[in-house]
């Protein structure tokens, strides 16, 4: 087993977090994410770095044209947003009695 296979892919957000982009063009901007792929260390967000595709109507019915969708960007890019103090957050962990909780660094709201 090389090192690189012995990497476990771990992303710190999940799917339906509400997150704020930190760097790029989509800098500041918030939404929700979709999916997460951490095999690729990947985020689909909500609104966030929208493409346009071209498609082709493959049955009768199917749309074809311009189609937009949101495109993946890097996991690194985006923060957990926490509604409480209203600013990106890195993530902290505490026990609850015997259940693992997500807690934003800053207040220490649950998230």
């Amino acid at each position: 087993m090389t090192e690189v296979e012995a990497v476990t892919n771990k992303v710190h957000v999940r799917k339906g977090d509400s997150v704020m982009v930190i760097s790029g063009k989509e800098k500041g901007r918030r939404g929700k994410v979709l999916e997460v792929s951490p095999k690729e260390g990947k985020v689909i967000v909500e609104r966030i770095n929208v493409m346009t595709k071209h498609a082709k109507a493959r049955k009768q019915g199917d749309p074809s044209g311009l189609i937009k969708a949101e495109g993946a960007i890097y996991a690194c890019k985006v923060m957990l947003y926490c509604s409480k103090c209203a600013k990106p957050t890195r993530v902290g962990h505490s026990l609850t009695g015997d259940e693992k909780q997500r807690i934003c660094r800053r207040c220490g709201e649950a998230l």
